[in-house]
């Protein structure tokens, strides 16, 4: 386990045979998993649909900190943040909002990109605030019980 390092440089990394056990052992706090999939989950999905995912683990130094998945889908100019976690070892050290701005940075520069949409599970302790305090805001929309939010490009 790494040493509190919450200056560690963030980086996001393709997942390759080499690293993905680790990857695999990523977990939130029990209290979050209503929130979101497992990354086994996550990756499987997106190897059946590769032609919209995009996904890379979230690295602080050396160290697998997390994972972030998106529906990329240039054609149609849609962004969707489709999965985010931080392992709970790892949480509150600043490596999260350093992640998904590169994570914002990177959507910024795809083809007509506009704005980023994603969607939170309501309940205490959902992820709701925390994408709050990086621009996006709540929509007012449902899709599947989940409250959509958005963030403006």
């Amino acid at each position: 386990m790494m040493a509190d390092n919450s200056d560690a440089t963030i980086s996001l990394r393709d997942i390759t045979k080499d690293n993905l056990r680790e990857i695999l052992r990523l977990k939130v706090a029990a209290e979050q998993e209503r929130f979101v999939a497992p990354n086994s989950v996550s990756i499987a999905q997106a190897y059946f649909d590769r032609e919209v995912a995009w996904f890379r683990a979230i690295y602080a130094g050396e160290t697998p900190v997390g994972f972030v998945m998106l529906h990329d889908e240039p054609a149609e100019r849609k962004y969707y943040l489709w999965r985010f976690m931080i392992d709970q070892r790892y949480q509150r050290r600043g490596y999260g909002s350093r992640a998904l701005n590169q994570v914002i940075e990177h959507v910024r520069r795809r083809p007509g990109a506009h704005e980023i949409l994603t969607s939170v599970v309501p309940g205490e302790g959902c992820p709701g605030a925390f994408y709050e305090k990086l621009g996006f805001a709540y929509t007012g929309e449902l899709d599947e019980g989940e409250h959509m939010m958005r963030l403006p490009l």
